[in-house]
């Protein structure tokens, strides 16, 4: 509960930038959209719990200095897996709610959720191994 309260301290104190257009998927063709921003709750359940791929759920803030290094770096590390998982960005001020339900105190936090199920997390940035073993390990190769 101390954590849901000081979440929502946090989100009503940061400054929020220009909203981001809704429903702009990041990839380099229409065929190959391995990224995509998460419009509210019941897109969040339709594309990543109900997924038949593993979902990698990127939990940014535009004001967030590591999320901006961090989210590039994974969006072409998940490209690089060839539709073999995708990608979710949850932006933290849009979506409080799924926020708290995921228990992110800290941005950036990244799960991989397979099946409805987080399956694994880490908080912060990686460096390209490290988001490289993350992403064949929610995988299975």
């Amino acid at each position: 509960m101390a954590q849901r309260l000081a979440l929502r301290r946090l989100l009503s104190l940061t400054p929020r930038g220009p909203p981001a257009s809704p429903g702009r998927a990041f990839g380099t063709s229409a065929g190959r959209r391995s990224t995509f921003n998460v419009q509210d709750g019941s897109d969040f359940q339709d594309r990543v719990v109900n997924s038949p791929k593993p979902v990698v759920v990127d939990f940014h803030a535009q004001w967030c200095g590591p999320c901006k290094i961090l989210g590039p770096r994974l969006e072409k590390m998940v490209a690089k897996q060839e539709g073999k998982v995708v990608m979710a960005k949850v932006d933290i001020d849009d979506h409080t709610d799924l926020a708290i339900e995921y228990e992110v105190s800290a941005v950036p936090t990244v799960l991989a959720m397979k099946n409805g199920d987080v399956v694994d997390k880490f908080v912060g940035i990686k460096d390209e191994d490290q988001l490289e073993a993350f992403l064949k390990k929610l995988i299975g190769a």
